[in-house]
């Protein structure tokens, strides 16, 4: 009779002629027909309808405070980017032994998309989230703060939220130091993305070393497009436009550090002879082309991300990390 009809709380509260909330918490409740909530006939009468029509409680219809899915929602700028994806595997490896399982989704580093897939996840009534594509100004991530979701920022900073970073101030100013030892006294900057914590601290840190050796580098040297080879190439196409060139690049990421490397060999320029190039992460590819940069624990932001999410599900208040940096001194520079 009603086969075809789901078996809602609602249909069975009609057919007892009891309140909705009244079977609810009857049929949710641990203690079963021992509860509390009605007289015990008016149990026995709840549960004896619920077994007959066939009744099952949908998990997913639990309370979310109550109910937890083990499941935590990753997003990321692009599944290809090395860095990102080297966090995430991080990040699952520490979810496995925690008995946790990790979704990622791809944002293609936009605002909008971020949102959508945020809430995507949120309706698959995922813990928390791992944000690796955080901008310095993200209202969506105050937002969800304010809406009582766990979230935690790998790789770039943003506001006062909960991150697990590389001190990418302390690898900008690691390089300095390096090209200054070596010699060099003019510098380009291939510099990512303004709106990214990770292209302001590693500028930063490079710019005030230099400052403090009373170098300044031409604002026309200080080039913000992006992070991957097509931005280095770009750079270094706008670097040798203007004229002259500096001794030493510094990009703020691999993949346009190896951009810009092709680039001058193309013009017949001598790496490191002519321009020293350094590049930030130290991905496996930057060891291939010998390519001087900033180590970034990539793997271990990924697993201590994790675990600061999983603090603040169980409640608590993690304090956010910055992984120490290290200089890797290659051929390039």
């Amino acid at each position: 009779m009603h086969g075809t009809v789901p078996v809602t709380l609602k249909l069975l509260a009609t057919e007892l002629g009891l309140n909705v909330s009244t079977v609810s918490r009857v049929l949710n409740d641990p203690a079963g027909v021992e509860s509390k909530w009605a007289a015990p006939q008016t149990t026995e009468r709840i549960f004896s309808l619920a077994r007959e029509r066939g009744y099952s409680r949908n998990p997913h219809a639990a309370s979310l405070r109550t109910a937890r899915s083990d499941t935590v929602g990753v997003i990321v700028p692009r599944l290809q980017d090395f860095v990102l994806a080297t966090i995430y595997e991080g990040i699952d490896e520490a979810a496995a032994e925690n008995g946790l399982f990790a979704v990622v989704a791809n944002s293609l580093d936009d605002s909008t998309k971020q949102r959508a897939k945020a809430e995507m996840l949120l309706g698959r009534r995922i813990d928390g989230l791992i944000f690796g594509d955080a901008h310095l100004r993200e209202p969506y991530l105050d937002e969800l703060a304010t809406r009582g979701v766990p979230l935690v920022l790998v790789s770039r900073t943003s506001g006062d939220h909960v991150s697990v970073t590389c001190d990418d101030y302390a690898g900008g100013r690691l390089m300095a130091e390096h090209f200054l030892a070596t010699g060099r006294r003019s510098f380009a900057l291939i510099a990512g993305s303004e709106a990214t914590s990770t292209s302001s601290d590693r500028t930063t840190g490079f710019i005030d070393v230099l400052d403090d050796a009373g170098i300044v580098v031409p604002e026309e040297w200080v080039i913000h497009n992006g992070f991957d080879a097509a931005a280095g190439q770009e750079a270094a196409s706008r670097i040798l436009a203007s004229g002259r060139m500096p001794e030493a690049v510094f990009a703020v990421n691999d993949f346009a550090a190896i951009g810009a490397l092709g680039v001058f060999r193309e013009a017949g320029l001598s790496v490191p002879a002519d321009v020293a190039v350094g590049g930030f992460n130290d991905t496996p590819l930057a060891a291939g082309v010998n390519l001087t940069t900033v180590r970034s624990p990539m793997h271990e932001m990924g697993r201590q991300g994790l675990h600061a999410l999983q603090t603040l599900i169980g409640g608590g208040s993690p304090e956010s990390l910055r992984l120490t940096p290290e200089m890797v001194v290659r051929l390039s520079g």
